[in-house]
């Protein structure tokens, strides 16, 4: 993928919303940044104008070490908080008040991040912590609070999320 197709490869996913586009576009040169030492350097400037802008200034936490497909949609990405471990695959939404990340264990350390699959819609409110992995072609319901792993092919809603049906 050149640098140009890698930088606008959440741009159709989010038609618009200028919004998502501009933050995903950003985030998508940060992590482009981020690669090579020299680049961290001399764009230092930018991770920190991304980093008040985005973060402090949208709402929106999607650090520079996080792992995410191509075609993320967000929808109302207000008071997303996503944790730089997390892994997410193709062609995911993500909607407001979303926050996904590790939980502390009772020996006092820190779970992994949740890995989620490909074309998994999230609705808003919803919380995705600790150690878990999301199927394939997932919806997860407004306000559900994820703590166990999710089968591909389900919708999953309530707290703590359960399985309702299995997608056909």
């Amino acid at each position: 993928m050149n640098f140009f197709a890698y930088l606008f490869q959440d741009w159709r996913a989010n038609r618009q919303n200028f919004k998502a586009q501009s933050v995903l576009f950003s985030f998508r040169l940060l992590q482009a940044f981020n690669r090579y030492t020299i680049t961290k350097i001399i764009f230092y400037p930018y991770f920190m104008l991304y980093r008040f802008w985005v973060e402090w200034i949208l709402g929106i936490e999607l650090p520079r070490k996080l792992t995410i497909g191509k075609g993320l949609s967000l929808y109302h990405g207000q008071a997303l908080v996503v944790n730089k471990s997390t892994i997410i695959g193709d062609n995911c939404v993500l909607r407001n008040s979303t926050t996904i990340g590790h939980k502390k264990l009772s020996d006092g350390t820190l779970s992994r991040s949740p890995r989620i699959g490909n074309n998994v819609d999230i609705g808003a409110n919803v919380c995705i912590i600790g150690d878990i992995t999301i199927g394939d072609n997932v919806i997860i319901g407004a306000g559900a609070v994820v703590t166990k792993d999710i089968p591909s092919d389900c919708i999953a809603v309530g707290n703590p999320a359960r399985v309702l049906e299995k997608k056909n």
